[in-house]
C-alpha cells in the first residue's frame, strides 16, 4: 500500500492558495480574499459598536484569538519547537518567525524604548491591513492595525510573555523611505505610503523581573 503524498494543511504555507498555480497569482489571490474577509469583519463589528475605539478593541480581541492559534500552528511545525523563555528571543520569534509566516516577510525593524525599559517597537512599513483596506474619512481615527496588535498580544500571551500591544500609525520624517521588501508589496498602483505602523510592546512588570532574574 502506497503513502498518500497528500501534504496536510497544517503543513501547508500560510497566506498561499493551490499548488497548480503560479506563485504570484497565489499571493494575488490570497491577498484579494483577506482583504474581502477583513472588510466583512471590519463592518460587522461596526454594526454592533457605538464608538471606533470600541470597535479597535474588538479587531484586537478577534485577533488575539488568532494570535494563539498562530502560535499553536507554529509550534506544531517546528516539531522540536522549544518555547522561548527570554524577551528578546520572543519579540525576534515575533517580528520574525511569525512575520514570514503570516506576511511573507521579517517586520521591518524590532526597536526598544529610549525612555522606558518594559516597551519594544515593532515597526512595519507597510502592514497588510492599512495597506490594502481603505478606512472611510468619517473613520478617520481608526486603526485597522488593530487586528495585528491583537495577534501579537495574542502570541505573546500565549508564549507567557503577558504585554499590552497597540498599534500607531506614525509619519515618516523627512528622507525616510520604506525598505525594499516593503516597498514591493505586490500593488505597484499604489501611492507611497507617508506613514508606516508602529506596534508599541508594553510587558508585564513580572515579565522584566523575570528575564532580570535569568540573567
Amino acid at each position: 500500500m502506497s503513502r498518500s503524498t497528500n501534504v496536510n494543511i497544517l503543513d501547508r504555507p500560510l497566506g498561499k492558495g493551490g499548488t497548480s498555480r503560479s506563485s504570484a497569482l497565489d499571493q494575488s489571490v490570497s491577498l484579494s480574499s483577506f482583504a474581502y474577509l477583513f472588510s466583512e469583519m471590519v463592518q460587522y463589528h461596526q454594526n454592533r459598536v457605538d464608538s471606533i475605539s470600541e470597535l479597535e478593541r474588538r479587531l484586537e480581541a478577534t485577533g488575539y484569538g488568532v494570535g494563539l492559534r498562530v502560535l499553536e500552528l507554529l509550534a506544531f511545525r517546528a516539531r522540536e519547537y522549544k518555547r522561548e523563555t527570554r524577551l528578546m528571543n520572543v519579540l525576534q520569534f515575533v517580528s520574525i518567525t511569525v512575520w514570514k509566516a503570516l506576511f511573507g516577510k521579517a517586520a521591518d525593524s524590532l526597536e526598544r524604548s529610549i525612555d522606558h525599559a518594559d516597551e519594544f517597537m515593532i515597526v512595519d512599513y507597510a502592514p497588510i491591513t492599512s495597506t490594502f483596506v481603505s478606512v472611510p474619512s468619517d473613520f478617520g481615527g481608526l486603526s485597522a492595525d488593530a487586528y495585528l496588535s491583537g495577534i501579537i498580544c495574542g502570541i505573546l500571551e500565549g508564549a507567557g510573555f503577558p504585554a499590552r500591544v497597540t498599534a500607531h500609525s506614525v509619519d515618516m520624517e523627512e528622507g525616510e523611505t520604506a525598505p525594499a521588501s516593503s516597498a514591493s508589496t505586490g500593488a505597484p498602483l499604489l501611492p507611497p505610503r507617508k506613514s508606516k505602523a508602529v506596534f508599541l510592546v508594553k510587558f508585564n512588570q513580572s515579565v522584566l523581573s523575570r528575564d532580570a532574574a535569568m540573567g
